[in-house]
């Protein structure tokens, strides 16, 4: 096990109160839905003081938390996955509108245990109907987990 402190089960009242608690506080909206809620996405925009069409980093951070640990007590790598999309994702839909991921590929580097993870997307080339996305991951630490690189379809 990676983590001599992660417990062998998820607390299940903890697991069950979070849950309830997603599940009352959701809406089907950006940054609201139940996913983002669920894996507790905190999401920020830079440069904070830029026109939304003109801003070029979504970063997305939160907890590692039993319930997003795999068996050997590090972050799993589809809770990796799914915040990076999400980060690549909320960006395209803050600049441009609603867009689809068409492929990610994902390059893990090192295990994310305990703390805060943050990661943000950016635009690699933002096109018309294409665009290539970058996705980074960071541990507490500030050290490099994860890298993601993605193709989406513009609205």
């Amino acid at each position: 096990m990676m983590g001599n402190n992660i417990p062998k089960k998820v607390d299940e009242s903890a697991a069950q109160a979070h849950f309830d608690t997603v599940l009352n506080d959701h809406e089907q909206a950006f940054e609201k839905f139940f996913l983002a809620r669920f894996l507790g996405l905190d999401f920020e925009y830079l440069p904070g003081d830029a026109a939304d069409a003109d801003k070029d980093t979504c970063r997305v951070s939160f907890e590692v938390t039993d319930m997003l640990r795999n068996p050997q007590g590090s972050l799993h790598g589809g809770a990796m996955a799914c915040a990076m999309d999400i980060s690549m994702g909320h960006l395209v839909n803050k600049t441009q509108g609603p867009g689809a991921t068409i492929e990610m590929k994902l390059q893990f580097m090192r295990p994310v245990v305990t703390g805060r993870a943050t990661c943000e997307g950016r635009f690699l080339k933002s096109g018309s109907s294409i665009s290539f996305m970058e996705s980074r991951l960071w541990d507490a630490q500030g050290k490099l987990a994860t890298i993601a690189t993605a193709t989406w379809k513009m609205p």
